[in-house]
């Protein structure tokens, strides 16, 4: 019996290309502002229009500022590209959500919550987060932009079949535990280039017990492991989620999708080429001491002493640490910080913030902690007002910003200065990738909001 990828790639084929890749159809093809450019300019120079353009769906979330989004963004570069995106799209018949439009947001986040990410469907987008999306039971992977432009010609691509593998999650997550710890340790055993060259079908109690929120911060960083995507079999809790989206199937359609959805799965003799299990109970709230998502460790736990690292990797142990400024065998706990970001399409959903204002309500921001708590939409935005969220912030001493990548990444206003510590909620602690001279410490929501309370790394189980 064939695996769950197998079904949806192999439905997706065009055509087999001897000795060769594959031609694979796509359902779905995202856009921002960093990653199109030069794709249009290759369609305009080539006289090309998109050949499905109802299928593309475009928004800025990069580049764009999380305050004051109705004035013109001040960094020209920033401006540049989010206006060239719009009269892209203008010149080609694309939908755009451009900035203050209510369907604006992170391009990650927007797509499932719109239910313009559906299972069964190949995705793409010129961003390795693409894989966001295989939580709604779907094929997601990122691209490069000359493929950008493959898809807008053409609406196919050509890949080579990644091999498949299955993660299974056992047992039972651990009080303070979530789905960002459970992607964290996975990256801590596997390592970045672990699941290098397959695609990821995460399974297991732990995976179905969770929320399609959880599911999606999961998916998202497959990535991080070296994985093509990953993504879960659709199932009740996929349904639930869908049902009502703006752009999911309606009477009869929906009845019909989902009778197909329940066919999504893997079949109990399906032969992956690689398969590994883990046990919930050995996972606690994590935190990364590193500058790759792969160097993490629990949160009581010390940074692995020198003797405890491979001779191959002893150089880049220490040139991590020393750009981090900490030592082997150190401890995190009671670590002063300075920063705390909670947002990206990691944890920029209402999940997030539900959990974030749980542990603050009642309590104060410590002094000194700048703190950026930015929504991944502006429907996000829009329920953490409904929900009360926003005023437990407020008397907290927090503020919600505006939509966008924010922090995730040095290419809007929100930049950690040199030197300082950010207790962050996304998906990658590289040098500089926060700001120049940044240091990132990736975290779930809990310890992203018990830092910020206390402003030092913190377990957050005492909270709960």
């Amino acid at each position: 019996m064939n695996t769950l990828f197998d079904k949806i790639w192999d439905k997706h084929v065009v055509k087999n290309i001897p000795d060769g890749p594959t031609q694979l159809y796509i359902d779905r093809l995202y856009c921002h502002e960093v990653t199109s450019p030069q794709a249009f300019d290759g369609m305009r120079a080539r006289g090309l229009k998109c050949f499905r353009p109802g299928q593309i769906i475009c928004m800025p979330d990069h580049n764009t500022q999380t305050h004051d989004q109705d004035k013109p963004i001040a960094d020209p570069v920033s401006r540049k590209q989010v206006e060239t995106l719009e009269r892209n799209c203008k010149e080609f018949g694309l939908t755009h959500y451009g900035m203050m439009s209510p369907d604006n947001g992170i391009i990650h986040v927007v797509g499932p919550e719109k239910g313009l990410s559906l299972p069964g469907m190949t995705i793409v987008c010129g961003d390795s987060h693409t894989s966001t999306h295989g939580a709604m039971g779907a094929v997601a992977f990122g691209i490069g932009t000359s493929e950008v432009e493959m898809v807008m010609a053409s609406q196919c691509i050509l890949q080579q079949k990644p091999k498949s593998m299955r993660i299974t999650i056992n047992g039972k997550l651990n009080d303070g535990v979530v789905a960002k710890d459970v992607a964290l340790y996975l990256m801590s055993r596997l390592t970045t280039s672990g699941a290098t060259g397959y695609f990821v079908e995460y399974a297991g109690p732990v995976v179905e017990a969770m929320s399609m929120e959880g599911r999606l911060t999961l998916c998202n960083l497959s990535i991080e492991m070296g994985a093509r995507g990953g993504f879960i079999a659709p199932d009740e809790t996929t349904f639930a989620y869908l049902k009502d989206k703006p752009y999911a199937p309606k009477g009869k359609a929906w009845d019909e999708a989902v009778a197909y959805w329940k066919t999504l799965r893997s079949g109990d003799d399906a032969v992956f080429d690689q398969e590994l299990s883990f046990d919930a109970a050995d996972i606690e709230p994590r935190i990364t001491y590193g500058t790759n998502p792969g160097m993490g460790i629990g949160i009581t736990e010390n940074i692995p002493g020198l003797g405890d690292i491979d001779d191959s990797g002893k150089t880049s142990f220490m040139k991590a640490l020393a750009y981090m400024g900490f030592e082997p065998g150190e401890r995190l706990l009671g670590k002063p910080i300075d920063y705390v970001f909670l947002g990206a399409c990691t944890n920029g959903r209402i999940e997030d913030f539900r959990t974030f204002a749980n542990i603050v309500r009642g309590k104060k921001k410590a002094p000194g902690i700048v703190a950026w708590l930015v929504p991944g939409s502006w429907k996000v935005y829009q329920q953490i007002c409904d929900e009360g969220i926003e005023t437990i912030l407020t008397e907290a001493g927090f503020e919600v910003r505006q939509p966008g990548c924010s922090a995730c990444l040095a290419m809007n206003d929100d930049k950690v200065p040199v030197g300082k510590y950010c207790v962050s909620t996304s998906n990658r602690n590289f040098e500089g990738r926060q700001g120049l001279g940044a240091r990132t410490l990736l975290v779930s929501p809990l310890v992203a909001a018990a830092a910020a309370i206390t402003g030092k790394i913190t377990d957050p189980r005492q909270y709960l």
